[in-house]
């Protein structure tokens, strides 16, 4: 029997991000994770899941002393976005304009992760349960969670912490209901090798089927999204390399170039909202209290910025980070937010993925006027950055 401040399930991104902050402050406090990510070697093929880090969150990571351990792996920056419809009609994004040095990284998801347990491994007050399962949660007479593990554990906690993702079962155990509805779509990432080197451009291009995406990966790698319907999906993902192949080359613009087909999967799209963000000493973050359409790579990003958020209130609230009102300020400075950007997604998604003439004049018409909007393109552009 263990007694910690914190657990903290889930130990992903979010999850390792949220208890090795937690660490930080000199807080007692549990991981508990089903498996631990592998290790590191530069020989290593690319992961299938990769995330658009931005700026904002590449802050967070420099705060919690990891950034310098995801350099040390690898990354590749990207310098320009662009997006478009028609191809006369783009708008372009550049980290020029924003007298940046890059819009922001993309990142294999496990390089992140290990980062974060290199980390992790090396806090005193942070115990790590792993590789474990969960077998109940239940409330003890003073009000706090008792967790009991696969392993014979059992640990108790006065705050229990749910960054397990879609299906939390933490959020189960709080009885926090969400909202959810299916885009009645499928995504598909493959990773591929191309023939152009390593770039520094990530686009997007709208068709009615749904988007092509293309994520810039160090050396001659990349990484495509492509959404479809959920048969046009299956058809694919049963196809031999060399035929999706063929199919990339005839459905993706000429921009992407020769490629070779790595890796593939796939998964439906669904929105998800959590109707509460806290409930009894229990708190949400990331994927387990809302899921995004990965459209334009928020999702990681919205999960720091949660991390941030708590960390900081709690932080401020010094001994009295146990109050209520904490994690009533958490919900009050996240669910707003949250809740715009997953608005704001469904619009740009909504209104770009189908072939309904006016609708198609109109986007490729505003895509022309944003692009020599100059001051509002610079805002939209710091919007999605997270600023």
């Amino acid at each position: 029997m263990e007694r910690f401040d914190i657990i903290v399930v889930g130990g992903g991104m979010v999850g390792a991000a949220t208890v090795l902050g937690f660490a930080k402050q000199g807080k007692r406090v549990a991981m508990v994770e089903r498996q631990a990510p592998k290790p590191f070697s530069p020989e290593q093929p690319m992961d299938l899941r990769v995330s658009a880090i931005s700026p904002l969150s590449v802050s967070l990571l420099k705060s919690l002393k990891v950034w310098d351990d995801v350099l040390s792996m690898r990354l590749c920056p990207y310098r320009r976005l662009e997006t478009w419809d028609h191809p006369d009609c783009r708008i372009r994004f550049t980290s020029c304009s924003m007298n940046l040095s890059e819009l922001g990284f993309i990142v294999e998801n496990r390089i992140l992760q290990l980062a974060l347990w290199h980390a992790c491994g090396k806090q005193p007050n942070l115990e790590l349960f792993c590789p474990t399962n969960i077998l109940s949660i239940k409330r003890t007479g003073n009000n706090h969670h008792k967790v009991e593990l696969d392993n014979g554990d059992v640990l108790y906690c006065r705050w229990l912490v749910g960054a397990d993702g879609a299906n939390s079962r933490v959020r189960d155990y709080a009885n926090i209901g969400v909202t959810a509805w299916d885009y009645r779509q499928h995504c598909m990432l493959v990773t591929v090798k191309t023939s152009l080197s390593q770039q520094d451009i990530t686009w997007q291009w709208f068709t009615p089927d749904g988007p092509r995406s293309f994520l810039p990966l160090p050396g001659h790698h990349s990484s495509l999204v492509w959404y479809d319907s959920p048969s046009r999906i299956k058809q694919l993902r049963g196809m031999s390399p060399e035929k999706l192949r063929y199919e990339i080359l005839t459905h993706f613009p000429q921009e992407l170039g020769d490629v070779e087909v790595i890796q593939q999967g796939s998964f439906p799209l669904t929105r998800r909202h959590a109707q509460r963000y806290f409930n009894n000493g229990v708190v949400l973050l990331g994927d387990a209290v809302h899921t995004i359409n990965p459209l334009a790579g928020q999702g990681v990003n919205l999960g720091f910025k949660d991390v941030d958020a708590l960390l900081d209130l709690v932080a401020d609230a010094g001994i009295g980070w146990l109050n209520n009102s904490v994690l009533a300020a958490y919900e009050r400075n996240r669910k707003p937010d949250n809740l715009l950007m997953q608005m704001w997604m469904d619009i740009f998604y909504c209104g770009f993925s189908n072939d309904i003439s006016s609708l198609k004049l109109l986007r490729n018409l505003s895509l022309m006027l944003a692009e020599k909007s100059g001051s509002l393109k610079i805002r939209v552009l710091k919007y999605a950055m997270g600023y």
